[in-house]
């Protein structure tokens, strides 16, 4: 249950990003802001990577290292275009509908993965899927 302490830590570190990236973006291209952001998380990576003496591309270096470029990738087109939406519109409005990820995640994690389906869980993508689109309405 060690995962349950660093989502909840990834939540309320995120739960500041986008109206930071908001406020920034008002003023800074989203583009340069991203560099900015995405800059630092890269460096703080690489730095714990070579203090747990972790071996960077021999890591990499194996078959799960595609699965981390394409995440990357995915990763890269998403924040871009998440962070240039949130410097056009209301993050009451973007961020919601970008959290709809939650949902399509869980699914995949379903279909592709395997994991299990319970009608709990079932109902739990239904409520969250409604709240976006509630939280997103004008």
């Amino acid at each position: 249950m060690r995962y349950l302490v660093w989502t909840l830590i990834a939540l309320v570190g995120y739960t500041f990003v986008p109206p930071l990236m908001n406020l920034a973006t008002r003023e800074i291209p989203s583009t340069v802001a991203t560099f900015a952001a995405a800059s630092m998380l890269a460096g703080t990576a690489l730095a714990l990577s070579l203090w747990g003496r972790e071996p960077i591309v021999g890591s990499l270096a194996g078959a799960h290292g595609w699965y981390v470029l394409a995440a990357g990738g995915f990763l890269t087109v998403s924040i871009l275009s998440f962070f240039r939406a949130l410097s056009l519109g209301p993050v009451s409005i973007v961020a919601p509908i970008f959290g709809l990820f939650l949902v399509t995640s869980s699914v995949i994690g379903v279909i592709v993965l395997g994991e299990p389906m319970t009608i709990q869980r079932a109902m739990g993508v239904l409520l969250a899927m409604l709240a976006i689109v509630l939280l997103s309405l004008e």
